[in-house]
């Protein structure tokens, strides 16, 4: 089984490379495309960079991952997955796996996720995915991410059809102080709140404050009680039961 390794904070991340790590040991044909740089925030925005319509592509070498194939493309992650899919690094992938991205992709902010984004245009294409973070933008605790990482993979190797894009959220403690691996609903926000601050005649400042995690069943709630969440979510899709026909021309 075919599997492609991307995400948005750039191939040289450590959370890739331990993704990727993790997916050759369960037994996949890994192949590593990743933007060259940090595309955090990219959401499944398809761009690129190159001249007309060729996407620079770089071979690079990756210490860690000896004899894997990987590549440094300058592309969003969600250019890179769409790619993938047409055969852009060999044989199109069976399983995109997107992160581990290092900060959360918690609650309505999903949507702007680079990480979630690569494996939403995955799975619009046909291709299953999963996207992974850790709760932490400078993670110390690699053997929790790599604990839930294992087990996320494996459960993803053998549940290929189910129909959404699996978020895999992981706290960043000691495996001691770890509580498990648990479902959750999206929380209303994600880690943090934009909010607009001075304004000028040619300018606006827009900062963004971390906020407080309710006592609920989201994900941001039990990720600060130290679960690591699973939230099954799915690319645009029409809805039913809103009656339109008013505006028919």
């Amino acid at each position: 089984m075919r599997a492609l390794i991307t995400n948005d904070d750039g191939v040289h991340s450590a959370g890739i490379a331990l993704l990727a790590r993790v997916a050759a040991q369960a037994g996949l044909d890994v192949v590593v495309a990743a933007p060259h740089e940090e595309r955090s925030g990219a959401s499944a925005a398809l761009t690129g960079m190159g001249v007309d319509d060729h996407l620079g592509i770089e071979a690079v070498k990756l210490e860690s991952l000896p004899g894997v194939s990987a590549y440094a493309v300058q592309a969003s992650p969600a250019l890179i997955a769409f790619v993938a899919t047409r055969g852009a690094f060999g044989d199109p992938p069976d399983l995109v796996l997107s992160g581990i991205n290092h900060g959360p992709n918690t609650g309505a902010a999903v949507l702007h996720s680079g990480t979630v984004g690569a494996a939403l245009t995955a799975l619009t294409h046909g291709v299953p995915a999963m996207a992974l973070s850790s709760i932490a933008t400078e993670p110390a605790h690699w053997e929790t991410a790599e604990h839930v990482t294992r087990i996320a993979v494996t459960w993803m190797m053998a549940h290929r059809e189910i129909d959404a894009v699996v978020n895999v959220n992981i706290p960043d403690v000691p495996l001691q102080e770890f509580a498990g691996i648990t479902p959750a609903s999206l929380a209303r926000y994600g880690a943090v709140q934009a909010e607009i601050g001075d304004r000028g005649e040619d300018f606006v400042t827009v900062r963004f404050d971390e906020i407080q995690a309710e006592d609920d069943d989201s994900d941001a709630s039990l990720l600060a009680a130290n679960w690591a969440t699973l939230t099954a979510i799915r690319p645009p899709s029409e809805v039913d039961g809103i009656d339109l026909s008013a505006m028919r021309g």
